[in-house]
């Protein structure tokens, strides 16, 4: 009898124990309810968010971003930062309710159930978050999902340890949801929490500590965006490397073995012509972007005007108002996923804009563009446009022309960024067919008026490019039934290359040791080297009127040297440009039966031309620094900091003169030495009879170290620069990463550079300059010491600014 009793008692504490959850009516009761896409719950006195989960094992799209940043350029973590876009399920065992992420890099796209599971179970999925079920009723499951929303969800704490700012952790104790911005909609839930990090070693970097009241506890937003996706009537397009387009790719188990494993569709918004077969129609469904509200004027003003540009190619493309830009409502939210938004984002110093998404990965197709503009860049193009002009006779003129030139740039960086956000890459050949897309880097386009004025009218275009237009068409054209569009896209790109228009890309470009003659940043013109004479042109003509009139009354006249660093340096991109002819080659992104010529080879006679342009940037009397603009330079008043805008010096608090032309000589020559080019060169000059560098290094010994000798700051910076051009010739000679050949011409011509500086050395009567003989054979005798310079300190460019913009 006792037995049975402790068994009865057993089994009743089971059944107690394993009794239903409450239902979730209960479990809420008193808490104010979110009703929409997942409803949630807000608990005020316990500062919680339960989530009512209604569609176990149904797919969802989950994005997190960052609404309130950090405010610093150089770590990041910008205000509107967007994390990757992901598709979740969640999936519910016992109590536990799993978030997973389901692994579309692989699958089958087959209506076989069983290929689809043999690849789902062939590649991991990640689980990203465990909840547990506090209520269930009626296929819902209620959820504490307060934890996974107050967490660093961005990985903040790794951002700032990777910058070197700090070691900082999550603290929950200062975090908390943030309820202004937690909403709800039919098809979108948005959860947004307070977060803080915490230094636990209490070194603090620089970055974090000139933006935060306290550096010690930096604290941000974070937010979480649930999204239903979209529905089945998108069609993907097949990528094309041609197009211009961002592409999303996967691995298709299903394709017959003749055929690519790995495919790739574009990403693009979703756009439908009301009327397929008519010439222009409207769209079922426009395109609209929203400016944030927050953008001052004439700023607004310009940003809306330059995004609205995309209009003229969605006409081109036979559509009628599908593409439209608006002043973002008092009432949404910038991060709500319905959204697509320009964003106005300030920060402590200068840096890139940004156009992202939030992008189906199944399909590629677009469901937020989100683009992100740095609010100083107006101010950059402003100084530029005042150091070329040296306005200030009287103060501001009535006829502003910097602002006009910044506030045109500024039209042009709205169009580029929302065109990274309708799916289109950077183009950078698109200078040299007269700026034929406003997705190339434009460097303003200055000229000399007859009367030898400069001149910024023509400064940016105030259009839509030849190239963008081709570009939507292609990746926006809806066709009728009955058309075949496999050979209607392809038709779009061949009668584009036919016409000339160009597409080179960012990792052509980019590259240090880029190959491509016409493809570079911030260049202009359709020949490097005869852009390089004009751009040098303007420069002379900007330094000769160099003076107290560029700067306003009233500031300190060492502000001078601000607005100095872009005029000196307003040079650099043509002359990188010139400086990438050098062992170049012309190509396409041709496909086989295309009709498009694969490559050809820069003539030797090209690549001299540009070399010359080049050699002319190291001469003595181009890099001066004119005595009458170093004289007006004095050292930093107290309250005025040196910042990594200026040049840096080796004299202390005083100007230093030689400098920024030890910097402007290093600038080119980092390029022209390069490995990747060099190795090149010898190829090269074998297979097509170009330019090789045996040759290229005679010339530049021929011009620098064998000319008559200059006097003055000219024969120390004559001096400085033949010390720079040794110090490449050192480091190529015994780079591991250089072909033999290539070391071998580079050794030859320094045992000739060597017997040369011999016989020089002998003869010398000039004390500085057998110095100068004597040290250089002491740095040849040690090759190893010799480190390349690479820019030598040169203060930020790009953006026209600052540090894949």
């Amino acid at each position: 009898m006792k037995y049975t009793w402790l068994c009865c008692i057993l089994l009743l504490s089971i059944v107690s124990t394993a009794q239903k959850l409450p239902t979730v009516e209960e479990k809420t009761n008193g808490l104010k309810k979110y009703p929409g896409f997942l409803d949630f719950y807000w608990d005020e006195n316990a500062g919680k968010i339960w989530l009512d989960i209604n569609k176990l094992d149904s797919e969802m799209i989950y994005v997190t971003s960052l609404p309130a940043g950090l405010g610093s350029n150089d770590v990041g973590l910008d205000r509107g930062l967007l994390d990757a876009t992901r598709i979740v399920k969640f999936s519910k065992v016992g109590r536990k309710v799993l978030m997973i992420v389901p692994n579309y890099d692989f699958r089958a796209i087959t209506n076989d159930v069983a290929e689809r599971r043999a690849v789902e179970q062939s590649f991991a999925q990640s689980a990203i978050w465990g909840f547990t079920a506090e209520a269930e009723s009626n296929g819902h499951v209620l959820v504490d999902a307060t934890d996974f929303i107050i967490r660093d969800a961005i990985r903040v704490g790794n951002r700032l340890k990777g910058t070197r700012q700090g070691n900082y952790s999550f603290d929950k104790t200062r975090s908390a949801i943030y309820l202004p911005r937690t909403k709800n909609f039919p098809n979108n839930t948005e959860l947004e929490a307070t977060i803080t990090l915490v230094n636990n070693d209490g070194e603090t970097g620089n970055f974090v500590g000139a933006v935060t009241p306290s550096p010690d506890a930096v604290t941000l937003r974070i937010h979480h965006s649930f999204v239903q996706l979209p529905d089945n009537d998108y069609q993907p397009r097949l990528f094309d490397t041609r197009s211009g387009y961002f592409g999303v790719s996967f691995f298709n188990y299903s394709t017959p073995v003749s055929s690519p494993i790995e495919q790739y569709y574009v990403c693009r918004h979703r756009l439908k012509k009301k009327d397929p077969g008519a010439a222009i129609s409207d769209p079922v469904k426009p395109i609209i972007y929203y400016l944030d509200n927050g953008t001052p004027e004439p700023i607004r003003s310009a940003l809306l005007e330059g995004a609205s540009w995309w209009n003229q190619a969605f006409e081109a493309a036979g559509y009628r108002n599908a593409f439209q830009v608006r002043l973002l409502p008092d009432s949404a939210d910038p991060m709500d996923v319905r959204y697509n938004v320009i964003n106005w984002v300030h920060r402590a110093t200068r840096g890139w804009s940004y156009g992202n998404t939030v992008t189906d990965p199944r399909t590629g197709e677009i469901i937020k563009g989100h683009v992100t503009l740095g609010s100083l860049r107006v101010r950059q193009d402003y100084l530029i446009a005042q150091g070329l002009l040296a306005p200030y006779e009287t103060g501001i003129p009535a006829d502003d022309k910097m602002m006009k030139m910044a506030l045109a740039r500024l039209r042009q960086l709205s169009a580029h960024e929302v065109g990274h956000t309708i799916g289109l890459m950077h183009n950078y050949a698109s200078s040299v067919s007269d700026r034929a897309s406003v997705m190339d880097y434009p460097h303003p386009q200055v000229q000399l008026t007859s009367a030898g004025d400069i001149d910024l009218s023509n400064a940016y275009d105030q259009k839509i490019g030849a190239w963008d237009k081709v570009a939507v068409t292609w990746g926006y054209q809806d066709f009728p039934s009955g058309v075949d569009a496999a050979k209607s896209l392809d038709n779009i790109l061949r009668d584009a290359a036919q016409k000339g228009l160009q597409y080179i890309a960012d990792r052509d470009a980019r590259a240090p040791g880029g190959l491509h003659p016409q493809a570079h940043l911030w260049d202009n013109g359709a020949d490097a080297a005869t852009e390089l004479k004009a751009v040098m042109k303007i420069r002379a003509k900007a330094l000769t009127q160099f003076g107290e009139k560029n700067i306003r009354t009233g500031q300190p006249m060492a502000m001078l040297e601000d607005v100095l660093v872009p005029v000196y340096l307003f040079h650099r991109y043509q002359a990188e440009a010139a400086t990438k002819v050098v062992g170049g080659m012309y190509y396409t992104y041709a496909l086989r039966g295309d009709g498009q010529t694969v490559t050809r080879p820069v003539t030797k006679a090209e690549q001299l031309k540009a070399l010359n342009a080049v050699i002319d940037c190291l001469d003595p009397a181009f890099l001066r620094i004119p005595d009458n603009i170093v004289k007006l330079i004095p050292p930093r008043p107290a309250g005025y900091n040196t910042t990594r805008e200026l040049f840096k010096k080796r004299t202390g608090l005083a100007f230093d003169a030689l400098a920024p032309a030890e910097t402007a000589a290093d600038f080119p020559l980092s390029f022209l030495f390069n490995t990747e080019r060099l190795n090149r060169m010898v190829q090269y000059e074998v297979q097509q009879g170009g330019l090789g560098v045996s040759e290229m290094i005679n010339t530049l010994i021929s011009k620098t170290w064998k000319v008559p000798r200059s006097s003055g700051m000219e024969k120390l910076i004559q001096l400085q620069t033949e010390q720079v051009l040794l110090t490449y010739l050192l480091a190529v000679s015994i780079d591991e990463n250089a072909s033999f050949q290539t070391k071998a011409v580079t050794l030859k011509a320094l045992n000739e550079l060597k017997t040369y500086i011999q016989v020089q050395q002998k003869s010398s009567k000039d004390a500085d300059y057998t110095a100068h003989l004597a040290y250089a054979l002491e740095r040849i005798k040690a090759p190893e010491k010799a480190k390349p310079t690479v820019h030598k300190e040169i203060p930020p460019g790009a953006p026209i600014g600052c540090d894949i913009e």
